[in-house]
């Protein structure tokens, strides 16, 4: 039995902790905040109609067998803890009208038929069977994901080469092709391609830069479904400290790890802010992002390569309406130049132009139809657009800025209304998140939603000295919920086989 330290109660630091505790190790986890979560985030804002309730990070729960197996192995069972509803549509796209033709509107769902035969009602057959073909080759893509890099650790880009026999998979995946070029080789119509670029924002990516092995994502959305836990997706969070405490994990909030003790070129424990005496340990586990790792708590400016260079933030806006909108659960409100949103939030340093707000950006639209996060006869409505991170560089923002923040609101409020949303009169009230808040609530570096790596290869989960681990949204194999919970799926069994 080892002493572990997890550093960070996110969901990847949360389910590490107890796959370990299940195993017999003795696990302590430090979060910095005064509630665990992480990015899986929650607001409570109280009115006289009533008290208004927030997702402020993820808000769809993709691959639920992930979850299945988490609880699983540490004795427990999804259903006792989560209630999940499958959403139909998963996202409701609004598109803009093309060549003088009117706006359209495509719902996603997790029946590939269906959702083929409903691009062919909107699209034309042509659209239909190019995304058929697209699809074959996203399921070769996702398949070989799932079987050698997802569940598996990647080290290095040399442990990719394993898959370098199989020439099916080389052939579908095609190193060096960008997510862009893939959608412009299979699908003629803009919109489909739109839809495909999008995607590569789930990975806090640019699409035109982004690999064309991120049609897995897409893939797992629309093969697997789309899900809602009822009353928030910040449940989650709750469900995995229950776990943890449970299985007899020492969870301290408000504790902030300012170290860690690695002397001797292997890990001896971690320092806390206020401590006199640092936190001995056999094991870390660092569910921080992977610049704040090698920049803070253990320096190595050898690991910093390619950190916090090119991945997403966002700005958020969160709102209570009166009435009801008739949107779908989740909403994406497209520009009519998706480029041109991409050049604004991410900037080209080469060429010294900066990053800015987006004056037409794609627009993001959450509302739950659910009564345990809104009063009666009312909306809680999250809004995200992709934003440059909190920074004073050329592609960066400083969202501090006096004025900024409100000032973009406003824009956004105003898009929405040329694109004929128009709750400007049916505001109770608006609540802004900028990048350089979440920033400051999650320790994020500029405030980047899927870590600051972005992209497809992040960095390693084993850590440059013995004893050390990453886990999360910044390290291998990714973002978002599923994968964060796969990254402590490998963790846990490294530091098992250890």
């Amino acid at each position: 039995m080892s002493r572990i330290v997890v550093v960070g109660a996110g969901v990847g630091g949360l389910a590490t902790a107890a796959r370990l505790a299940a195993t017999g190790h003795e696990v302590t986890l430090f979060e910095r905040a005064e509630t665990v979560g992480g990015k899986l985030g929650r607001h409570s804002r109280d009115t006289p109609a009533g008290t208004f309730h927030f997702d402020t990070g993820p808000s769809l729960l993709t691959l639920p067998q992930v979850f299945t197996d988490l609880f699983l192995d540490t004795g427990a069972k999804l259903d006792e803890y989560l209630d999940l509803v499958p959403l139909d549509p998963i996202v409701r796209h609004h598109f803009p009208g093309y060549g003088g033709g009117a706006a359209t509107v495509l719902d996603s769902c997790a029946e590939p038929g269906a959702f083929a035969a409903r691009i062919g009602a909107v699209f034309g057959p042509e659209a239909e069977a190019d995304w058929e073909r697209f699809w074959r080759r996203a399921g070769r893509i996702w398949h070989a994901a799932w079987r050698d890099i997802l569940r598996s650790s990647v080290d290095s880009p040399l442990d990719l080469a394993r898959l370098a026999w199989r020439l099916g998979d080389l052939a579908a995946i095609r190193p060096g092709q960008s997510l862009r070029g893939l959608g412009r080789s299979h699908l003629r119509d803009p919109r489909l391609r739109m839809l495909l670029d999008r995607y590569a924002t789930y990975t806090g990516a640019d699409p035109r830069r982004a690999p064309a092995a991120l049609a897995a994502v897409p893939y797992a959305e629309l093969a697997f479904g789309g899900w809602y836990l009822r009353g928030g997706l910040g449940g989650l969070a709750d469900a995995l400290l229950s776990r943890c405490l449970d299985l007899g994990v020492v969870v301290q909030t408000g504790t902030t790890v300012t170290g860690i003790n690695a002397a001797g070129g292997r890990v001896h424990g971690v320092r806390l802010a206020g401590a006199t005496a640092p936190v001995p340990a056999d094991v870390v586990v660092a569910n921080v992002d992977a610049l704040t790792v090698y920049r803070d708590l253990l320096p190595r400016p050898d690991r910093l390569a390619g950190l916090a260079d090119r991945s997403l933030a966002g700005f958020v806006l969160l709102l209570g309406v009166r009435g009801a909108s008739g949107l779908a659960h989740h909403n994406v409100f497209f520009p009519t130049d998706y480029d041109a949103e991409f050049d604004a939030v991410f900037g080209d340093a080469g060429r010294g132009v900066p990053a800015r707000p987006a004056a037409d950006p794609t627009v993001f639209v959450t509302v739950a139809d659910d009564p345990a996060v809104r009063p009666a006869g009312h909306e809680s409505w999250f809004v995200l657009v992709n934003a440059a991170r909190q920074g004073r560089s050329l592609t960066s923002i400083d969202w501090r800025r006096p004025g900024l923040a409100e000032a973009y609101a406003d824009r956004i409020l105003d898009v929405l209304a040329a694109r004929g949303v128009d709750v400007r009169d049916r505001l109770l009230f608006r609540e802004i998140r900028t990048p350089a808040d979440l920033a400051t609530a999650t320790g994020t570096p500029g405030g980047a939603i899927y870590g600051t790596a972005g992209g497809m290869l992040r960095p390693a989960n084993r850590g440059p000295v013995p004893g050390l681990f990453l886990v999360g949204g910044s390290t291998h194999p990714g973002g978002g919920l599923p994968m964060v919970t796969l990254s402590a799926q490998i963790v846990a069994a490294r530091i098992g086989a250890a």
